[in-house]
């Protein structure tokens, strides 16, 4: 019976060791490393080895919940970066145009400003369609691009955007062709005109000036034959009435003599 009492003492006393130690006690005694409190820099650096194996989803998941578990240590600013780049990694733009500008938002001041902006650029310079399709995404960034220079002209971010800014132009600008181009085929010189007009304005010195002058003097040659060809068959109308209306005079003047 004692025995079986001290059997009992020693287990209760095993038993609360192992409270009071944790999970420690049971993992030496397996010759397992101690389980530690993850840091929120320690969970961020996990995010990161993921983010450099091209594992973006868990890279996500992971500076996500640097962000929502330690909102106030400076590791989650980079969190929130880690995130969008996340996303922008692994071409989901749409989700990473949203995480680029929470950050520019949230964090108007922070150094890392110049280079979301840039990424937001960048966000819809890899969505642009070519020419002859829709510019909305091209537009997009210009306007990012724009907006970077002007608010950090002193920027490397600026000076790498002012590159690609040159790019999106001249894109612009061979779609505005295309469409003149494409109205000047079908005869719609007015519309045409305008088109390169358009071009002349606003995108000189982009490798365009010259056909695009040269299309301007060709399109207004042709609005000026087409006026001419108005006018004539205009005049000649006019003339075809006048002698009609000749010819019917003296049958006009005989009917009413008849009358009398």
């Amino acid at each position: 019976m004692t025995n079986r009492r001290n059997l009992i003492t020693a287990i209760i006393l095993v038993f609360l060791l192992t409270s009071l130690t944790g999970c420690a006690w049971w993992d030496s005694l397996w010759g397992k490393e101690p389980r530690v409190r993850q840091t929120p820099e320690g969970l961020y650096q996990r995010g990161f080895e993921y983010y450099k194996k091209g594992d973006y989803k868990k890279a996500i998941e992971t500076f996500s919940r640097v962000r929502d578990e330690y909102p106030l240590n400076p590791v989650a600013l980079m969190a929130e970066l880690g995130i969008a780049d996340s996303y922008f990694e692994n071409e989901q733009y749409v989700d990473a145009e949203v995480a680029y500008n929470s950050f520019v938002e949230l964090h108007p001041t922070n150094p890392n400003v110049p280079y979301a902006m840039f990424q937001l650029g960048m966000c819809h310079y890899h969505q642009m369609q070519t020419i002859d399709r829709d510019q909305t995404e091209t537009i997009k960034a210009r306007k990012e691009f724009e907006r970077l220079m002007a608010r950090f002209p002193r920027s490397k971010f600026a000076i790498m955007g002012e590159k690609n800014l040159r790019e999106v132009k001249q894109r612009l600008a061979e779609h505005e062709f295309y469409v003149g181009e494409f109205y000047y085929r079908t005869k719609k010189y007015e519309a045409a005109l305008k088109r390169f007009e358009g071009i002349q304005r606003d995108y000189a010195n982009l490798g365009l000036d010259y056909k695009t002058n040269r299309f301007i003097e060709e399109t207004k040659q042709r609005l000026k034959e087409e006026a001419d060809r108005k006018a004539k068959g205009a005049q000649k109308a006019s003339e075809d009435r006048k002698d009609r209306e000749a010819r019917e005079a003296p049958k006009a003047q005989s009917v009413q003599e008849g009358k009398k």
